[in-house]
């Protein structure tokens, strides 16, 4: 899985928010943002990756329960999906 192309994360300061950019803007007129967690699956689904190597990496990476990573990894999947951000 990996982000479509025409999305970039840009981080001012705290903030980390995603623009379209090129043709996506015609389609997509929003911006995203996200929190520092949401910030980092994002740039690994940018570099491409499947939901489990998406896993290991966010559990490498910060302490907390696998079962509770992998729900919010599949929420953020889930949203990512519905808003056609992502190419399987």
């Amino acid at each position: 899985m990996k982000i479509k192309s025409g999305f970039v994360l840009k981080t001012i300061g705290d903030n980390h928010v995603v623009v379209p950019v090129g043709a996506q803007t015609v389609d997509f007129r929003s911006m995203i943002t996200l929190n520092g967690s949401g910030a980092f699956m994002w740039e690994k689904l940018a570099e491409g990756c499947t939901e489990e190597q998406l896993l290991q990496a966010v559990l490498a990476e910060y302490e907390a329960d696998a079962a509770l990573v992998q729900q919010d990894i599949a929420a953020f999947v889930k949203q990512l999906r519905d808003n056609d951000l992502v190419e399987e």
